[in-house]
This record gives C-alpha cells, sequence and structure tokens, in this order.
C-alpha cells in the first residue's frame, strides 16, 4: 500500500512539473506577419508585371493620355479606357478622367 501511494505520489509530480513547463514556452508571431506581408507585395507585383505585359500585347496604348498618377493608359477592344493598378487590377476610366502626357 505505502508502494501504491508513494509511486501515485511520484505521478502527479511529475505531471505537474510537466505542465508547467510548457506553459512558459511563448512563441513570436511577428516572424509570420512579415512573410506574410512580403507575399502579398511580391503577389500584387507579380500580378500587376502579368497584366501590364498582357494590355500591352493585346490592347492599344494611348499615346496622348496618361491616368491619374501618371500610368499608361490602354484601350480595349470595345474602346473602354484603363490603366493597370498597383495591385495588377484593371481601372477603367471615362474620357473626361484621362489627363495630358507632360513631355
Amino acid at each position: 500500500m505505502k508502494t501504491l501511494v508513494s509511486a501515485a505520489l511520484i505521478a502527479a509530480a511529475v505531471s505537474f512539473s510537466l505542465h508547467s513547463s510548457a506553459e512558459t514556452v511563448k512563441r513570436d508571431t511577428t516572424l509570420g506577419k512579415k512573410i506574410g506581408n512580403t507575399a502579398k507585395k511580391v503577389g500584387h507585383k507579380t500580378s500587376n508585371i502579368a497584366a501590364n505585359t498582357a494590355s500591352h500585347v493585346v490592347d492599344k496604348k494611348y499615346e496622348g493620355k496618361c491616368g491619374p498618377n501618371g500610368e499608361t493608359v490602354y484601350i480595349n477592344e470595345h474602346s473602354h479606357y484603363y490603366y493597370i493598378n498597383k495591385k495588377g487590377h484593371r481601372v477603367y476610366l471615362k474620357k473626361s478622367e484621362l489627363m495630358d502626357k507632360k513631355m
């Protein structure tokens, strides 16, 4: 009986010591956020380059005009004017929204 009680006490002590040491470990999440933000930036840049290349090959460039921040304006087959933003999306413009290109 004495050995059973002492074995139970030793098992409980070991169990509590392992549990308390496992709680002190903290994880650093800033590295995960940095990796996620960098991956997002790389994805946006890749999308922008791909969309600009596709537009340059398929659609016509509007030579005398530019977008709001100096972007290249393209004309698609339906005569719609658009430019490619930093995320690689097409932003359609009205003809009145086009700006003269500074030479």
